[in-house]
Order: structure tokens, then C-alpha cells, then sequence
């Protein structure tokens, strides 16, 4: 594999970051808002399954 010399490489860097889209402040506030329902919803989620494994680990020791 032939060695790129270094600015060879930072052009090459340079170009490359002149092809990333950035999101337009719209598309950033809706997924910020749909990370914060998801994390909403999967927390509520989480805390029904630890809520009830917790209910059934006590209902088991109960019985020892």
C-alpha cells in the first residue's frame, strides 16, 4: 500500500469534510425530542419489568 505524505492527507481530510450535511436546527430538535420520549418511555418500561422481577424475587423468598 503506497504511504500518503502528510498534506497529501489533509487535503484529502479537508475534502472529505466539505461532503458532511449538517442537520438543519429543525431535524436536531425533533430527534432531541424523540430521544427524550423514547428515554421516557423505555425508563417507565424498564421500572414495570424491575417492579414486577422485584415483586416475584420477593414472593419466592417468601416461600424459603
Amino acid at each position: 500500500m503506497a504511504r500518503t505524505s502528510p498534506s497529501e492527507f489533509f487535503n484529502q481530510v479537508k475534502a472529505e469534510a466539505r461532503k458532511v450535511v449538517w442537520p438543519t436546527r429543525q431535524e436536531t430538535v425533533t430527534t432531541a425530542i424523540f430521544v427524550g420520549v423514547m428515554m421516557l418511555l423505555l425508563s417507565v418500561f424498564f421500572l414495570g419489568i424491575d417492579t414486577l422481577f422485584g415483586y416475584a424475587v420477593r414472593l419466592l423468598l417468601s416461600l424459603a
